[in-house]
C-alpha cells in the first residue's frame, strides 16, 4: 500500500478526535500545573506530556507498516512478559499515593499496570480467537476467566483497583461480542452481589473509606470527601461558559488536589464550562463510535476482539472519570484519555488507537 492510499483510507474522525482532546489536555494540564511553573520557572508537566505526546503519535506512525494480526505470534510472550512486569512492580516498585505501582528507571518512572492494559486486550483477543468456534456453553468461557485471573490478581494486590476493574470492563466487552448469552451475565450478577461481603473485606481501608464517601462525601469533608466536594465545587462555579483559562479559583489557587491527573475533567468544567465539557464529551463519543464501527467492519475475529477491548476500555474510564468528577461515581484512580496528566497512560492510549487504527487500515487494503 502506498503513501498516498494510506492517508487516503486512514480514520480521520479518530485522529482529529485524538489530536483534539490532547491540545485541550496540554491546555488544562497547563492550566492546571500553572502555580507550579510559576514558582518553578518551568512548565514541566507540559513539557514533559508534550514529549511524550511527540514521541507516542511517532509511535503510531510506524506501527502503520505492520499488520495487526503478527500481534497474535507474541501473545504468549507478552503474557508471560506482562506477568513478570507486574511481579517486578511488587518486589522493586515505589510507593505513591499510598500505592506500589510505579518502577523508576534514572529519572523516568512509569506505571506498568498501564501498559498491561495494552497487554491484556492483544493477549485476551488472541486467546479468544483461538477458541471462538467453541465458546457454546458458560464452562467454556472459564478458561477465558482463568487466563485474566492472574494479571488481574496481581494488580489487585498493589493495589490498583482502577485498572483492576478495567480489566473486568475490557472482558465483559471481549466476551460480550463472542456470543455471552444475556442469561448468564443475569447470573454473574447475582453472584457479584452475592461476593459483595467478600469483596469488602480484601478492599484497603483507603478504597473502603472512598465508597464510604461516595455515598456521602460529607462524613469526611476534609479527608477522602474533600475531592470529590472541591470538584463538584469546581464544575458547578463554572456555569455556562466558564470562568476562562487559567481564571479558576478552585484549581489556580490550589483548594482541588489532583487537579492535573484525575481530576483535570474539573478544572475543564471550572474553566470552560459547560459548553466547553459538552465539547470534550462530544469528542470522546466520536472515538467511542470509530471504535465500535471498526470493530463491526473488521475483517476477521481478532481484529473485532481487538477494537471491541480497546473501545470498552475507553469506554469505562470515561465514564468513570467523568463520573467521579461529578460525584456520581466513587474515587478510583482512573485517569481521563488524553486529558489526563501521565506519560504511561498517554502513551498507552496511543498505542491502543494505533491498533485501531491499523485494523481500519488492513480492512481497506483488501478491498484493493
Amino acid at each position: 500500500m502506498d503513501f498516498k492510499r494510506i492517508l487516503r483510507n486512514l480514520d480521520w474522525w479518530l485522529i482529529g478526535a485524538v489530536l483534539a482532546l490532547m491540545a485541550c489536555g496540554l491546555l488544562l494540564i497547563d492550566s492546571a500545573t500553572h502555580s507550579f511553573a510559576v514558582s518553578t520557572g518551568k512548565a514541566w508537566h507540559v513539557q514533559r506530556q508534550s514529549m511524550f505526546m511527540v514521541f507516542g503519535i511517532f509511535l503510531v506512525t510506524c506501527s502503520m507498516a505492520f499488520d495487526y494480526r503478527i500481534l497474535k505470534n507474541y501473545a504468549t510472550k507478552l503474557y508471560i512478559f506482562n506477568i513478570i512486569l507486574l511481579i517486578s512492580v511488587m518486589l522493586f516498585g515505589h510507593s505513591q499515593l499510598g500505592a506500589q505501582r510505579w518502577i523508576q528507571i534514572g529519572s523516568l518512572s512509569f506505571q506498568p499496570s498501564e501498559f498491561a492494559k495494552v497487554f491484556l486486550i492483544i493477549c485476551l483477543a488472541s486467546f479468544m480467537d483461538k477458541r471462538i468456534e467453541w465458546l457454546e456453553t458458560f464452562k467454556d468461557y472459564l478458561l477465558v476467566f482463568a487466563y485474566i485471573f492472574v494479571p488481574f490478581i496481581l494488580v489487585m494486590r498493589q493495589p490498583d483497583l482502577g485498572t483492576s476493574l478495567t480489566f473486568i470492563a475490557i472482558l465483559i466487552g471481549m466476551i460480550f461480542v463472542s456470543g455471552f448469552k444475556y442469561k448468564w451475565f443475569f447470573r454473574l450478577g447475582i453472584a457479584f452481589i452475592a461476593l459483595l461481603p467478600a469483596f469488602w473485606m480484601i478492599l484497603k481501608e483507603y478504597q473502603q473509606k472512598r465508597i464510604k464517601v461516595f455515598l456521602n462525601p460529607e462524613l469526611d469533608p476534609f479527608g477522602s470527601g474533600y475531592h470529590v466536594i472541591q470538584s463538584k465545587i469546581a464544575i458547578g462555579s463554572g456555569g455556562f461558559l466558564g470562568k476562562g483559562w487559567l481564571a479558576g479559583t478552585q484549581s489556580q489557587l490550589n483548594f482541588l488536589p489532583e487537579n492535573h491527573t484525575d481530576f483535570i475533567f474539573a478544572v475543564a468544567g471550572e474553566e470552560f464550562g459547560f459548553i466547553g465539557t459538552v465539547f470534550i464529551i462530544c469528542l470522546y463519543m466520536i472515538i467511542i463510535w470509530r471504535g465500535i464501527a471498526i470493530a463491526i467492519d473488521a475483517d476477521d475475529d481478532f481484529g473485532t476482539l481487538l477494537a471491541v477491548g480497546v473501545t470498552s476500555m475507553f469506554m469505562f474510564h470515561i465514564l468513570v472519570n467523568i463520573g467521579m468528577t461529578a460525584g456520581i461515581m466513587p474515587v478510583t484512580g482512573v485517569p481521563l484519555p488524553f486529558l489526563s496528566y501521565g506519560v504511561s497512560s498517554l502513551t498507552t492510549n496511543l498505542l491502543l488507537i494505533a491498533i485501531l487504527l491499523n485494523i481500519k487500515l488492513r480492512k481497506q487494503d483488501l478491498r484493493f
